[in-house]
């Protein structure tokens, strides 16, 4: 159920935020809809009752679906027709999505349909809120959308809706009827064209890319936070940062970065003329800059192609209540979407590079003049040696996970839908990268903050690098005598990985 006292959000004339959206699904704010949307509904409602009247041909209105829309529904078939609509495409398979991942696929939907192009009945908009206030949580498997609209995973959301399959409801996974009924709802009664209308969305992948960014711009931003610790303990060269070098050369994002990390380590020793210990460190700490300020630039464009999937009116066929009609399109097309967050995925993936050679630059004393593997204890301890292989096996598996996957599948539908976008299975890998992404970041947390103390720095560093190092202090002692490292990893990372609460 809702969480008391849960914050509310107002769909109005204005649309709802990627932040709003990770409020919902994570935090459990309640949706609250303005009189503003409930006219732009019943607008746009009244258009498709106008062409059901006339019986005029519409696409998953009064003509069947994919392949299918060569066939005229008869009148009396109109409202059995949508009650099929998400139960033949309720074809999803593995493991079922997480709460948070259904909440923001579900609100990711009631926000395009308030944006008045789904021509939604009034009534079936009304109780997808109402559910996702309530806590209904219908169990959707994980994979099976192609992201030409994510058809499967929302059809298993509309049929338990319906009453039809699993919903998990205050942490119990009962019968969808039951969960319904003890939440104090019936189940939906779809009119013309409302069961084509839950479906026929990319709801699931801008949901997904609506957590991701809460996660994402959190981890860059400890990201820095690790790069400055490191740098402290290296003793790295920080005329890297000067932006009248970066100025001559301005890279998307990089003067930015470098600013940020001047900030981190201001009032630092490092600071100070000949600290560095050489003049040109290895490129996985020059080019920090340049490789974070990609990332900073990707991170923004993909924010920006999500904010125009969240705000719009993506279904097919849209309804244009201004002018009183409804137009067939492509504008379910992620391509755009997806090529921003796989390029977002391909930046983490180098700074996942980065961070990886860092952290093994200095626990090499030929690198870093520090003992090796970073042991106070003498070659007899292990230190962080084995540390290495998770730090291997994480940057290799981002490297693979960061390979393109959105090149369209093969044709479906007899042919009639014949390119996709894969945009679900973009953001599930984009999950999957951030999570390794910040054991690594935390290992370079915890080695720097070793490494820290072994040069005797630990009372010279900045304002932003010693707040981070006293952060792994609070929570991870110093490596004297070897210890496990993976419960600390594993500390570091769940708390780096705390949104808001």
């Amino acid at each position: 159920m809702s969480a008391p006292h849960s914050p509310s959000i107002t769909f109005n004339a204005s649309p709802p935020t990627i932040e709003d959206i990770a409020a919902i699904a994570r935090r459990h704010a309640r949706i609250e809809i303005s009189t503003e949307v409930e006219a732009r509904i019943t607008a746009a409602r009244a258009v498709v009752d106008r062409y059901t009247e006339k019986d005029l041909p519409v696409y998953g209105l009064t003509t069947g679906l994919g392949a299918g829309v060569d066939t005229r529904l008869a009148t009396e078939d109109l409202v059995a027709f949508q009650m099929r609509v998400p139960q033949a495409r309720a074809v999803g398979v593995g493991k079922p999505l997480a709460r948070e991942s259904v909440r923001a696929m579900m609100a990711v939907r009631a926000a395009g349909m308030a944006a008045g192009g789904s021509g939604v009945s009034p009534k079936v908009f009304d109780s997808l809120i109402a559910a996702i206030n309530a806590g209904i949580h219908p169990v959707v498997p994980s994979l099976g959308s192609i992201g030409a609209a994510d058809l499967a995973p929302l059809a298993h959301m509309s049929r338990a809706l319906l009453g039809f399959g699993e919903i998990e409801l205050g942490g119990e996974v009962l019968p969808a009827a039951t969960a319904l009924e003890r939440a104090g709802l019936k189940p939906l009664e779809l009119a013309p064209k409302d069961g084509h209308a839950l479906v026929v969305a990319n709801s699931l992948s801008i949901g997904l890319a609506c957590l991701a960014f809460e996660d994402i711009e959190r981890l860059f931003e400890w990201s820095l936070k690790a790069i400055a610790v490191n740098f402290e303990a290296f003793r790295a060269n920080v005329s890297v940062f000067d932006d009248r070098a970066l100025a001559a050369r301005p890279a998307f994002g990089q003067r930015r970065v470098a600013t940020q990390l001047m900030e981190l380590l201001s009032g630092s020793s490092l600071l100070a003329a000949d600290a560095a210990r050489r003049l040109q460190d290895p490129l996985s700490y020059r080019c920090t800059p340049q490789v974070w300020g990609a990332l900073r630039h990707a991170i923004d464009e993909a924010r920006q192609a999500t904010e125009i999937e969240l705000v719009s009116s993506s279904d097919n066929p849209v309804v244009i209540a201004s002018e009183g009609v409804i137009l067939s399109h492509g504008n379910f097309d992620m391509t755009a979407f997806v090529l921003a967050w796989e390029r977002l995925g391909q930046a983490m993936a180098h700074c996942a590079a980065g961070t990886a050679y860092r952290i093994m630059k200095i626990m090499s004393p030929g690198m870093s003049d520090l003992p090796r593997f970073l042991t106070p204890m003498g070659q007899s301890r292990t230190g962080f040696a084995t540390v290495q292989k998770t730090i291997s096996a994480m940057e290799a598996e981002i490297r693979h996970l960061a390979m393109p996957v959105s090149l369209s599948p093969f044709p479906v539908a007899d042919g009639v839908e014949d390119q996709a976008s894969m945009a679900p299975s973009v953001l599930a890998k984009t999950h999957a990268i951030v999570e390794r992404l910040r054991y690594l970041v935390a290992i370079e947390l915890i080695a720097s903050a070793q490494a820290i103390e072994l040069r005797g720095v630990s009372g010279e560093l900045g304002k932003g690098s010693a707040e981070a190092y006293a952060f792994v202090r609070s929570h991870v002692p110093p490596l004297e005598e070897d210890r496990a490292h993976g419960p600390d990893f594993a500390t570091i990372a769940a708390l780096i990985g705390l949104g808001p609460q």
